[in-house]
Formats: C-alpha cells, structure tokens, sequence
C-alpha cells in the first residue's frame, strides 16, 4: 500500500489492522513529512512491531529518481520513474517510458512544487513537449502526492504553494487529483491552504461544473491561448469540444461558487496570437469574467515549428489589455535553460539526459 494513498484517518485503520495503537498514524505522517525520514529503522520513537509492518506492507516512495536537475535561477526538476501497473511493490519494475517531470521553483517569499497529473497528456497542444509522447495513462492520487513530498525535501524549506501545471490536464484525472488535494490540505501532511493550491486547466466545461462540489476551494486557471474559438481549436485539439463561451460560463460559475477569481493563462507565439487585433479580442472575452491575464512567452520546444515572441511584442501586447482595463502580468519563464519551463516538460528518460 502507498502511504501517500492514506490520509488521516485511512493510516489510523492501517494502524489498527496490524494491532498497532492508533497513535502510531501521526508519529509516521511526523517522520515523513516533517523530518523526511523514509528508513522505518530511523524512526526512534515507533515500536520495533510499528518498524516491521512499515517496512514490510507500507511503500513510502514508489517511483525512482531518474534525474534531478538544477537550473541557473534555482529552479529544480526531478524525473521520476514509476512501477508498472501490477509489479510487486517490494520489487517494482520500473519503465523510464512511464516517467513524470516535477518542478519545483524557488522566490524569496514561497516555493511553489509544479506536479504532474498524467503520464504524458491527451490534449496534445500544439506548442506544447508533453503530449509529443502520447498519453501513458493516469497518476495515482498517492503518487501525485509523492512528488510534492519530493519537491519538499530537496532542501531549503517546505513548498509553500502547489500547482498542477506539470505534465497532463488534472480535470482530466479527477478523482485522483481531488483525492490528492484532500491528503495534501491536511495539517500534519503538506498542510496546503486552498488558496495555496490551483488547478490549471485546458478547459473542460463539464468538469469544471463538477469541481463546483469540492469542498476544497482551490483556485483555477484556465489556458486559453487564444482568444476566438477558430484559432483556439488550431492550437488546441481539445477545443473542439467546448466553446470560448462555455467555458466562460463554467469559469463565472466557479466564481459564484468560491469567490475565487479566475487567472487566463496565455502562451504568446510569436505571429501566431501575440498581435493587437489578439490582444483587443482577448479584452472582450477578459471583460466576462472576474479575473485576470498571465501572459506567458513560447518556451522553445525542439521539432515544434513556433517562436518565441520579442520583448517589444510582449510588451505591446501587454499594453492592449492594460488599456483597456485588464490586470494582465507577464510572468518570467523559470527554469528554462533545463527545459523545466511552460511548456517543456516530458515524460522520457532522454529529455534529460
């Protein structure tokens, strides 16, 4: 069993299952999450019983580092490799094929862990490395939940502010990503505020309804990317399935719901959807909705045929929506330099090679 499969309550039963007293859930969930301890035999304050059962039905990490790598603003990236469905836990078999990027990235005031919900992505944007793989299948909530345990020890301080902006679109993988969010909002696990937790997603209209019911309000961020339904659609094979407008309408609902204001996230390419007739259209789908704009530069993908657009087109391109009353922030590319930035992440073992 994966111990980041169990929340609070789910421990305690493990617990009571294997006459262990009920206690013993919480000096576990202190071990790992607080002090990083995955060894049973460092646990000094659990009975030798409580250290054989750990040790014998309990899996604390399942995946395997491949790769980490550090680029040169402090941005950090693991590639992970997970077992084969069905492998033993105490002997899985791991496929590099079904490996996962996390990121994790540093600022002087939060470090934020940017996860991955997929095995590669169904969406298949066009200007995007993770769905050139395929899509590999679905990650568990407890593996979800590994990664940021991960991202947490990699040593200066505990994340602080989650996304799920890494690779695979979350509504996509609902229920684990929903179940994920619940183990990590828990106190004595990550201890993730709603606020500090947001969903990015490629817009799913249908699901976004069904988010409305969770009783953690996280936030939500939406890539649009374009500002009209044609050339979304060019972009985005997903977009045939929903309109600007429904997903507009799934967006104020969530904003009904939560209070929470909705961010746009927007990759510029460059001649594709930076110019100011892009820029005046995206105003009047902004206007609809209470939120704001994240403008995002193209992060080069090799064998993708875009460019990354200039500082003057972004810039300009910024000043459209200023003007016309948008609170719209163009956001640094973090991480880059290791392939680690929006946009860049895959899901095989020579990515990052």
């Amino acid at each position: 069993m994966n111990f980041f499969d169990l929340d609070l309550a789910g421990l305690q039963a493990w617990c009571i299952e294997r006459d262990l007293p009920k206690f013993t859930a919480k000096q576990l969930r202190n071990w790992v999450w607080k002090h990083g301890v995955l060894e049973p035999e460092q646990m000094s304050n659990i009975s030798d019983k409580a250290r054989t059962a750990v040790r014998e039905h309990l899996t604390l990490h399942e995946s395997v580092v491949v790769t980490e790598q550090h680029a040169s603003d402090g941005t950090q990236k693991l590639l992970t490799a997970w077992p084969k469905p069905g492998s033993n836990a105490t002997l899985p078999i791991l496929d590099t094929s079904r490996a996962t990027e996390c990121v994790m990235i540093p600022t002087e005031t939060r470090r934020t862990a940017c996860v991955s919900s997929q095995i590669g992505c169904p969406v298949g944007c066009k200007f995007c490395a993770t769905g050139l793989g395929g899509h590999d299948g679905n990650l568990t909530a407890g593996q979800i939940v590994e990664q940021v345990h991960r991202l947490s020890h990699l040593g200066g301080g505990r994340i602080t502010n989650l996304v799920f902006m890494g690779m695979g679109e979350p509504l996509a993988n609902y229920q684990a990503v929903t179940d994920a969010i619940r183990r990590l909002h828990e106190a004595d696990a990550a201890g993730l505020g709603a606020r500090r937790m947001t969903i990015s997603t490629v817009g799913l209209p249908q699901a976004i309804q069904k988010l409305l019911s969770f009783e953690i309000p996280v936030k939500l961020a939406l890539s649009l990317h374009a500002p009209t339904d044609d050339l979304r659609r060019e972009l985005i094979p997903w977009a045939a399935y929903s309109t600007i407008d429904e997903l507009l309408d799934a967006c104020a609902a969530w904003f009904d719901r939560t209070g929470r204001e909705i961010t746009l996230e927007y990759v510029l390419l460059a001649g594709v959807n930076d110019q100011p007739e892009h820029a005046q259209a995206l105003v009047d789908v902004v206007r609809r909705l209470r939120g704001s704009v994240n403008l995002l530069r193209w992060n080069e993908v090799e064998d993708l045929p875009f460019q990354r657009p200039s500082d003057e087109a972004v810039i300009r391109f910024q000043g459209v929506l200023r003007q016309n009353g948008v609170n719209a922030i163009i956001r640094k590319s973090r991480g880059r330099d290791i392939a680690a930035a929006c946009g860049q992440l895959k899901h095989e073992s020579k990515s990052s090679g």
